[in-house]
C-alpha cells in the first residue's frame, strides 16, 4: 500500500518527526560508557509514554523477526546493524551504537536512526563509515522531489556508498511510511535512475542508508531479531523520514535546534 497524506496528516507527521528526533538526541546524550542497552530502552519508553505517543515496535511482528519485538527502540552495537534487540549489554569506550526509533502520533508515523561512537575513542574507520551513511542520506534526500522516481533516490544513495568502498545489501532499505511504519514503496540503497514509482506530494518516505565495512551478507542473531554482519565487521546506519512536497523533500526528523 502507498499512502498519500493530506495536509492535516502532514502536520501530524511533522509532530511525529520532531518527537522522534528529540528522543534520539536525548538518548544519544545519555548513552555513555557504562550505559546498559536496557536503560536506553527504558528511557525511550518513558519519553514516548510522556509524549502520549505510541511505539511502532512493541507489538511489531513481521515475517523476518521472531516477534513481537517487545521493546521500544532498536539498539545495534558494532557488528549489529538492524533491528538490534535491547539486551543486558553495557556500552564500552569506542563502541559504535545505532539507535533506530519509530513512533506514531495522531495516527501518523515517523522513523529515524542515528549512529555514533560512545566515549572518547573514535576509531577512524568507524567515523568514516558513519559519515558515508550520512552523506548518502543527504544525497538521497536531494534526489527526492515531485516527478523524481524511487530509482533516482536509490541511485544517489548507492553512488555515495559505492564510491566510499562499501558493499551494498538490498534485502533491507528505505520504505514508505504513513499510518503504519513499513509501507510501499521499497527504497533500495542502490538502483537505476529513472526507474520505479514516481514521487508525489504528500508521500512520506523513510530513507535509510546502512552499510557493513567489508561484506553485504547478514546473519540473524540467536534472539531472532538482531541482524549482524556475516564477517563480524562494524556497521553504520542513518535514517530520516521525509515528506515529498511541491518544492522538493522536507526532512521531518530533524531536532528542533537543528531546524532552519
Amino acid at each position: 500500500m502507498i499512502e498519500i497524506l493530506n495536509p492535516t496528516d502532514l502536520l501530524r507527521a511533522k509532530d511525529a518527526g520532531t518527537l522522534v528526533a528529540g528522543i534520539l538526541q536525548t538518548l544519544k546524550s545519555r548513552s555513555a560508557v557504562g550505559t546498559n542497552l536496557r536503560d536506553i530502552n527504558r528511557w525511550a519508553q518513558a519519553m514516548i509514554t510522556e509524549a502520549g505517543a505510541q511505539s511502532c515496535y512493541v507489538d511489531y511482528e513481521p515475517s523476518f523477526g521472531r516477534g513481537p519485538f517487545g521493546h521500544y527502540i532498536c539498539t545495534s552495537v558494532n557488528d549489529a546493524v538492524l533491528h538490534g534487540l535491547p539486551y543486558d549489554y553495557t556500552l564500552a569506550d569506542g563502541d559504535l551504537l545505532t539507535l533506530d526509533l519509530a513512533v506514531s502520533t495522531g495516527g501518523v508515523v515517523a522513523d529515524s536512526a542515528i549512529s555514533f561512537i560512545v566515549g572518547d575513542s573514535k576509531p577512524p574507520e568507524s567515523v568514516a563509515m558513519i559519515n558515508a551513511t550520512e552523506r548518502a542520506l543527504s544525497a538521497g534526500i536531494a534526489a527526492a522531489g515531485p516527478g523524481a522516481r524511487i530509482g533516482d533516490i536509490s541511485h544517489a544513495i548507492g553512488a555515495v556508498l559505492s564510491d566510499a568502498g562499501y558493499p551494498i545489501n538490498t534485502e533491507f532499505g528505505g520504505h514508505g511510511v504513513g499510518s503504519t511504519m513499513h509501507q510501499d514503496p521499497h527504497v533500495p540503497n542502490t538502483g537505476r535512475p529513472g526507474r520505479g514509482y514516481k514521487l508525489r506530494p504528500g508521500l512520506l518516505l523513510a530513507l535509510e542508508p546502512w552499510v557493513m565495512a567489508n561484506t553485504a551478507d547478514l546473519v540473524t542473531d540467536a534472539d531472532g531479531w538482531t541482524l549482524r554482519s556475516a564477517t563480524g565487521c562494524r556497521t553504520a546506519h542513518s535514517e530520516h523520514t521525509i515528506a515529498i512536497t511541491n518544492d522538493g523533500a522536507e526532512v521531518l526528523t530533524v531536532p528542533k535546534q537543528a531546524q532552519p
